[in-house]
């Protein structure tokens, strides 16, 4: 998996948008007219939300210690970067995707979830 194909995987999330708010090149996967960002994006990783804490997350870190860590900034509230051309396999890196996206929807109120979100 490459970065184009992650971003693609991201924005065929029901109500997903790209934005660049710290980047111009490598954008930020948001959802939901408040724009809640689910996914980093640059050109070897991924910053996802794995877990609603750290404790949950650390599983990423447990099982691919050389190519998951946490955030900078965001790692105490379950944020984990994963790199995604290298150790970890593709699925699970949309798997991952998919996991973020439905934590950061299943926290926003019913009238900002997108249509056609289903968890």
């Amino acid at each position: 998996m490459d970065a184009a194909e992650l971003l693609e995987h991201c924005l065929a999330k029901p109500g997903a948008w790209s934005d660049h708010p710290f980047d111009p090149v490598w954008p930020v996967v948001k959802v939901a007219p408040a724009g809640k960002i689910f996914c980093f994006v640059n050109e070897h990783s991924c910053g996802v939300k794995a877990g609603p804490d750290r404790e949950v997350a650390d599983v990423w870190l447990d099982r691919y210690p050389h190519h998951a860590s946490s955030m900078p900034y965001l790692g105490g509230r379950g944020w984990n970067q994963l790199v995604i051309d290298a150790g970890i396999p593709a699925d699970e890196i949309r798997s991952a995707v998919d996991d973020s996206y439905l934590i950061v929807v299943g926290k926003l109120p019913r009238t900002q979830r997108p249509r056609g979100w289903k968890q």
